[in-house]
């Protein structure tokens, strides 16, 4: 057995024993990747697990590049032996409009070494071969740079990929969706009532309370102050209102604590939170317009009195239903 002991020899020099081999397992076996550089999906590992990966703007591309300069189907990246056995992997352009640069150059195709860069429109990526231990690193520095470090829900600019991307496959599917549009009633009351203390704490458990009111897979984002917005896949009009409603009342009937030095006891106050709604396709095609009208809905719920749910088309929302479970 190998020994890895520190030992003090005469000098009083400390001498490091060889690395154990126990260490060097821990990283895992290395495998293909792509690092987002630049682009929506920044810091983000994409695992190259087929023999085949697509990149283009389409549903039906593995990795999808949500970007007006990519073309539909825009690079492969093929897997493949060489004459000698040893596995390397093959970027090839399929006809894309504006081409695939592989490390600054326009190239039709290409064997990938690690560290390539390849630009697809305005989209980077690092070609990597990373082991558990670099994977798990990139997993945290996207989840960081992805998400509102106070609430834990997604920040603004990955809640409009997202929204982009789902948007896109809604369309090609024939799939109604609703927004959300929220923001909390009187905000400014509790930092100057309880301190920015118990402020920032009530945030944080707004974006619980609206990610528990909400069904797995919704998605929801914090833009910023006390403004919150979100998502609900394959839900109309009616469905979305019951969701709203759900986050209204939730938000509404929670205890938040309230923790600072002077306090005594369990003390809590409480909040309330107004949304707006607008819907797929009934009120817009285009993600961003509906992110506006949700918006416009939400202030119309701020002028009508605050702790309550507006539609942007009420006459649209006639009904309401149970709202679905998302499909897997």
């Amino acid at each position: 057995m190998t020994s890895y002991d520190n030992d003090d020899d005469e000098s009083g020099r400390t001498h490091l024993g060889p690395i154990p081999d126990a260490a060097t397992s821990v990283q895992g076996a290395r495998r293909p990747a792509l690092v987002s550089l630049r682009g929506e999906l920044l810091a983000a590992s994409i695992p190259l697990e087929r023999d085949e990966v697509t990149l283009g703007r389409a549903l039906e591309a593995d990795v999808r590049v949500n970007d007006s300069r990519a073309s539909r189907l825009h690079a492969r990246i093929k897997a493949e032996r060489d004459p000698s056995g040893e596995l390397q992997f093959k970027i090839k352009d399929l006809g894309s409009t504006n081409g695939t640069l592989v490390n600054g150059k326009l190239l039709t195709e290409t064997t990938l070494h690690e560290g390539d860069k390849i630009a697809i429109g305005d989209h980077l990526f690092r070609f990597d071969m990373l082991d558990d231990i670099d994977r798990e690193f990139q997993q945290q520095i996207h989840r960081l740079l992805a998400h509102d470090e106070l609430t834990g829900l997604l920040t603004s600019k990955s809640f409009f990929s997202e929204l982009r991307r789902e948007a896109g496959r809604a369309e090609a599917e024939s799939l109604p969706f609703c927004v959300l549009m929220m923001d909390l009633d009187h905000f400014k009351a509790v930092n100057d009532t309880y301190g920015h203390l118990v402020g920032s704490q009530t945030l944080g458990a707004i974006g619980a309370v609206i990610k528990k009111a909400l069904r797995v897979g919704d998605v929801a984002a914090r833009f910023g102050g006390e403004e919150f917005a979100a998502f609900l896949l394959d839900a109309d009009y009616a469905q979305g209102l019951v969701a709203a409603e759900r986050v209204r009342s939730a938000v509404a009937a929670h205890d938040f604590p309230i923790v600072r030095q002077d306090s005594t006891g369990d003390q809590t106050h409480h909040i309330t939170i107004s949304v707006g709604v607008a819907s797929f396709p009934d009120d817009a095609v285009d993600p961003i317009h509906l992110v506006e009208l949700a918006d416009a809905a939400l202030y119309r719920a701020k002028r009508s009195g605050r702790n309550r749910i507006c539609a942007y088309r009420p006459s649209i929302a006639a009904t309401e239903g149970p709202l679905p479970p998302r499909r897997r």
